[in-house]
């Protein structure tokens, strides 16, 4: 196993997150083994071609997407990213959004991600500030609490 390798890979693909463009997406292969596993709260893919069109439907859902690494750890031939996503919504208001999460990676021989699973609440980042469903969700939540 190769240390250096895998920490140059993962230094780029933060490079990458926090540079990402709509014609950025292009280097994916680079970054992405041809048959590398994506998981998020929305999507489950087993190819980079999967991922994207991931990423490109992103840029058609939303503006300005934009994300932070605020921390990077890494061990052998996995890392995890510790991750802001900025954004805002479209329509008239496009009001600013800001979901919180992490990202588990693992790293192919060759440096290249094979596996990338995205851990966010989609519940409490993202249902509960529209609004009439984000009504419903907090009074769910509220009534599940523990008191």
């Amino acid at each position: 196993m190769n240390r250096d390798l895998h920490v140059d890979s993962l230094q780029a693909l933060v490079r990458f997150f926090e540079t990402l463009t709509k014609e950025s997406v292009a280097a994916l292969p680079a970054l992405y083994a041809p048959d590398a596993y994506f998981k998020d709260p929305f999507n489950e893919v087993h190819s980079v071609s999967g991922i994207e069109r991931i990423f490109t439907h992103m840029f058609e859902q939303v503006d300005a997407p934009r994300f932070v690494v605020t921390d990077a750890v890494h061990q052998e031939d996995q890392a995890f990213l510790i991750w802001i996503f900025h954004f805002r919504s479209r329509g008239r208001k496009g009001r600013q959004f800001s979901i919180r999460g992490s990202s588990h990676l693992r790293f192919g021989p060759d440096g290249r991600v094979v596996y990338h699973r995205d851990y966010w609440d989609a519940a409490e980042e993202l249902y509960a500030r529209i609004p009439m469903l984000g009504w419903w969700m907090r009074a769910l939540k509220s009534r599940l609490q523990a008191r």
